[in-house]
């Protein structure tokens, strides 16, 4: 295994082995854990994306690790029952730097009837012994319990005080980022020896190799490889004709912290009619919230980057505005994401398809992956790999720790600032360190918080190691400012600034 500063993400096709154990086409985190797993299992990997990490769908989820609570309202017991299991794993073993329990909060308002509140408690009671079985400490995610009016309105004081009886309080798991976590999987699966680029388009495959094109430069390539798999999400029927994709939109809005002050939990509210849908709102670490989601079926090809619709932005402000005292408005909303569900064919509307993932075998060999969510990547990685036949052991991956990976109470201990330990863990120190070698600037300038808390340091550190070649690569990837475009604005000179000293490195 190599050592952490040699875990790097580059660019293009320099360098790249002729001949593998397994190619990975994609490096969103299903493609990144794809890489990790093979890696980890000792075989020869190369995995590529013709865009950069966490491009397509896993940088625009909830940013939930969450038990599948949704799944159960829908009898989907196995698929909840995975959530929970790999939601434990990524809490207390694999990613405890990066994912943290977070209070969800179901207000029992005047728009919820009795029995949509003994449906949810019995839906969160169910959950919770989901938790148990998957053998996640009470004191990682703590029980459920119904609280009274006051108590409801000290974690969300913004809620609607007429006619709310109580709430419903569980635990679920929150990620710092998402697209941290993919950016952390792709180094992770680096440092056991993993060739990792970018910028590195499959224009053809099969089971046995690939033609790949350098999008930097033109240059085009043959690789071979013993497995070929395809871990390109929603774009996956482009290399393989054979799977059949119905994606769905899940839009998020983005509003400023003080539009819910002193919201302290996230809040969830049912969508009028369903008793399985619920919109949240839900505190970022930056000082944000999201408002979300939706489901909506999208026709025809999928866009590179999907645009929410006026009417889902509506739609999402109205449902959530019925549990507030002040309802929210269009001027609250200073940014809005949407990614697409690669769901796989079926009858029915999007919202009731399953997130079951499946592995399947094309004609020519290629070995797909599709279907599933952020939550459960590591079994979908972990099948991917045992379906292609070429790894002589099992998965490692249950217990192994991605880069940066600590019990809590050695992350408290990290000499660093709390805003890189989040987003880096142990890796904190060797982050600074590297930015204080190649740019020679002071803590205080590589620290100095810009727009939404982001550092030159980390900047600096996404150009360096993460592959990062582009203001679009840190803003809108490495660090997730770009979510709304007044701040990605105000932070344009100092992720420019980053690339320049960044490039310095070699």
């Amino acid at each position: 295994m190599t050592g952490l500063s040699d875990a790097r993400i580059t660019a293009g096709l320099a360098d790249v082995p002729a001949q593998v154990d397994v190619l990975v086409i994609g490096l969103g985190v299903t493609g990144a854990g794809v890489a990790v797993d093979a890696a980890a299992r000792g075989l020869s990997v190369l995995a590529v994306d013709a865009h950069d990490v966490a491009f397509g769908t896993s940088r625009w989820s909830s940013k939930l690790v969450h038990g599948g609570l949704r799944y159960l309202a829908s009898g989907q017991v196995g698929i909840a029952y995975e959530s929970a299991l790999e939601r434990g794993i990524l809490l207390q073993r694999t990613a405890p730097h990066l994912v943290r329990p977070m209070p969800m909060l179901v207000p029992l308002a005047s728009n919820v009837s009795t029995l949509q509140a003994v449906l949810t408690a019995t839906g969160i009671q169910a959950g919770d012994l989901l938790r148990i079985a998957a053998r996640t400490s009470a004191g990682v995610l703590p029980r459920p319990r119904r609280v009274p009016a006051q108590h409801a309105l000290r974690w969300v004081p913004a809620l609607r005080r007429a006619g709310l009886r109580g709430a419903l309080l569980y635990w679920d798991g929150q990620l710092e980022d998402d697209a941290r976590l993919v950016t952390c999987l792709a180094r992770t699966a680096a440092a056991h020896g993993a060739v990792v680029r970018t910028r590195a388009r499959v224009t053809a495959a099969t089971g046995t190799g690939a033609t790949l094109r350098d999008e930097l430069t033109g240059a085009t390539g043959e690789v071979a490889a013993r497995a070929v798999i395809n871990a390109t999400g929603v774009w996956a029927g482009q290399l393989a004709s054979d799977i059949r994709l119905r994606p769905s939109r899940g839009t998020h809005l983005v509003l400023r912290g003080e539009t819910l002050p002193g919201l302290a939990a996230a809040f969830t509210v049912p969508v009028p009619g369903s008793a399985s849908r619920f919109i949240f709102a839900l505190p970022q670490s930056d000082g944000t919230i999201f408002v979300g989601l939706t489901d909506e079926a999208v026709e025809g090809d999928p866009p590179d980057v999907p645009e929410p619709t006026d009417a889902e932005i509506g739609f999402l402000l109205d449902v959530v505005s019925a549990s507030l005292e002040h309802p929210l408005h269009r001027g609250d909303v200073v940014g809005a994401f949407a990614g697409l569900r690669p769901l796989l064919d079926a009858e029915g509307q999007t919202a009731d398809l399953s997130r079951k993932h499946a592995v399947r075998t094309s004609p020519n060999g290629v070995v797909t992956i599709v279907g599933g969510k952020l939550t459960t990547y590591r079994r979908m990685a972990q099948d991917a790999v045992d379906a292609t036949g070429v790894a002589s052991g099992p998965s490692p991956t249950a217990d192994l720790p991605l880069l940066g990976a600590a019990p809590a109470g050695e992350l408290a201990r990290v000499d660093a600032p709390a805003r890189l330990v989040r987003r880096f863990g142990t890796e904190a120190p060797f982050v600074l360190a590297t930015a204080r070698a190649v740019s020679g600037l002071p803590d205080g300038e590589l620290l100095s918080p810009g727009p939404r808390g982001v550092t030159l340091a980390e900047l600096i550190f996404g150009v360096t190691h993460e592959g990062a070649i582009s203001a679009d690569d840190l803003l809108d990837r490495r660090t997730r400012v770009g979510l709304v475009p007044a701040d990605r604005d105000d932070a344009l000179a100092l992720a420019n600034r980053a690339l320049e000293i960044g490039s310095l490195y070699s």
